[in-house]
C-alpha cells in the first residue's frame, strides 16, 4: 500500500494527524452504513415496523436506518450527539424541506445533548407521546466500555418509551463467523477490539433495567469494490481514530490494508462474511 491511501483521509497538519470527520462521515454514508441493511430489515420485519411505530434511534448514523423505517410509515426521531457530521447528512436525507413543512412532521433529528431529548416537547409544549420502539444498532464490543456507555444511555431514555416497548441492541456474532473481527484488532494491536462475548447484550440490557425477550442472528457481509474503498469504509467506523490521533496514521493505514488484503478476491473486490446478533429487550 502506498502512503497516499492514508493521506487522503488524514490531515497532515500538526505533530499528531487529525481525523477529517467530514470525510469520515461521507465515507460512512456512501460506503459503510449500507453493510448493516440486512440487520435493519430483519429487525423491522420482526417487529412489524409501520405506520403505528414511533421510533427513537440512538446513534442514528447518517440516517439510513431511519430512512428505511420512515419508508414503512414510522414516525422517526434520531439522536447521535457524538458525531454531528453524520447527523448533518441524516438531516439532509430525512428533512429535505425547511423545518415546519408538513412532510417533515414524522421525522426529526436531534443533535444536542441527551438533555434535549429528555426535555423534548411538542409545539404546544405538551410532552410528546411515548416511543413504541428504541433502537441502538451500533454493534457493541469493539471499544473499551462501549457496553457500559450504552447501558447508561438506555437507562436514561427508557422512560421515554411506553411500557413494554421493545428496545433493540446489536452486537457481533461468534468471532469464528465474523471475518472482520481480525481486521478490527488493528485499531489497538493484537489485544485490541474484538467481538463481545455472546452474553454481552443481555448483560447490558439487564443493567439498564430492561427485560430480554428474544434475539436473532443476521448475516451482514462487508463487501467493497476494492481495497481503497474497504480502507475508507473501515476507517469511517471511527474505531481506528484513537490510533490515528496517537500520531502514526501511516502505520495504521498500512496494517489495516494488510489485514484487508487477506479478504481480497481475485477480481479485486474485498469480501468479509459476518454474522451480527440482535437482542430485543422490553422496557419495564
Amino acid at each position: 500500500m502506498t502512503p497516499t491511501l492514508v493521506r487522503q483521509h488524514v490531515s497532515p497538519a500538526g505533530p499528531a494527524p487529525r481525523v477529517d470527520q467530514r470525510a469520515r462521515a461521507r465515507d460512512w454514508s456512501e460506503i459503510q452504513e449500507r453493510m448493516l441493511v440486512p440487520l435493519y430489515e430483519a429487525v423491522y420485519e420482526r417487529l412489524e415496523v409501520g405506520a403505528g411505530t414511533r421510533l427513537l434511534a440512538l446513534g442514528c448514523g447518517s440516517g439510513l436506518a431511519l430512512l428505511m423505517a420512515a419508508a414503512r410509515g414510522a414516525a422517526v426521531t434520531g439522536i447521535g450527539p457524538s458525531c454531528p457530521e453524520r447527523l448533518a447528512l441524516a438531516r439532509r436525507r430525512l428533512l429535505p424541506r425547511p423545518r415546519g413543512a408538513h412532510a417533515d412532521a414524522k421525522a426529526r433529528i436531534l443533535d444536542g445533548p441527551l438533555s434535549d431529548l429528555l426535555d423534548d416537547a411538542g409545539a404546544d409544549g405538551a410532552p410528546r407521546p411515548p416511543y413504541t420502539l428504541v433502537t441502538a444498532f451500533d454493534p457493541i464490543g469493539c471499544l473499551a466500555g462501549d457496553g457500559e456507555r450504552l447501558g447508561e444511555l438506555l437507562s436514561a431514555v427508557a422512560p421515554l418509551a411506553e411500557r413494554g416497548a421493545p428496545v433493540v441492541l446489536a452486537g457481533w456474532g461468534p468471532p469464528e463467523r465474523c471475518a472482520t473481527s481480525s481486521v478490527l484488532r488493528v485499531a489497538n494491536g493484537p489485544d485490541g477490539p474484538r467481538p463481545a462475548p455472546r452474553d454481552g447484550l443481555e448483560e447490558v440490557a439487564r443493567r439498564a433495567g430492561l427485560r430480554p425477550d428474544g434475539s436473532g442472528r443476521v448475516a451482514c457481509p462487508f463487501g467493497y469494490a476494492g481495497l481503497d474503498s474497504a480502507v475508507r469504509g473501515m476507517l469511517s467506523t471511527g474505531l481506528f481514530d484513537a490510533a490515528i490521533e496517537a500520531g502514526d496514521a501511516d502505520q495504521v493505514g498500512k496494517e489495516l490494508a494488510e489485514a484487508l488484503h487477506a479478504h481480497r478476491r481475485s477480481d479485486g473486490t474485498v469480501w468479509m462474511p459476518n454474522v451480527f446478533r440482535y437482542l430485543i429487550a422490553l422496557t419495564p
